[in-house]
């Protein structure tokens, strides 16, 4: 199982990268070629429509697999090393402020659910 965990943090890796190039997107120190270049890796990330369609089999994963971080890697090198620190420390803290939102969301979602299924047993209880 120590693929899967190399797998997940190559995973994790690439979601930092992709959310700190579209910082440097929408950052005024960004050359307009690193934007538009790095612009198109973030839309083809996130983007649900993909070159290759997921259902061919094999070939499906190769441009998740391939192309995504090749052109995550190139957009890198083409926005300055400062610009591109400082957006990573900025999509790390974001990050961290995400997974407070989930946990707070799971929270909500658990509270309904018991109040919920409480309801669903007192009708139960009622109508018997």
């Amino acid at each position: 199982m120590g693929w899967l965990a190399s797998w997940r943090d190559r995973a994790d890796v690439l979601r930092a990268e992709t959310l700190a190039l579209y910082l440097a997107v929408r950052d005024r120190r960004t050359p307009w070629y690193a934007k538009a270049l790095a612009a198109l890796v973030v839309l083809y990330a996130v983007s649900p429509i993909d070159l290759i369609p997921d259902f061919i089999p094999f070939l499906g994963s190769l441009d998740d697999l391939i192309l995504v971080p090749l052109g995550i890697i190139v957009a890198i090198k083409l926005v300055p090393e400062p610009v591109m620190a400082d957006c990573r420390m900025r999509a790390a803290h974001m990050s961290m402020q995400m997974g407070k939102t989930k946990a707070v969301a799971a929270l909500v979602v658990l509270v309904w659910l018991a109040l919920a299924a409480l309801t669903i047993w007192l009708v139960w209880r009622a109508l018997r």
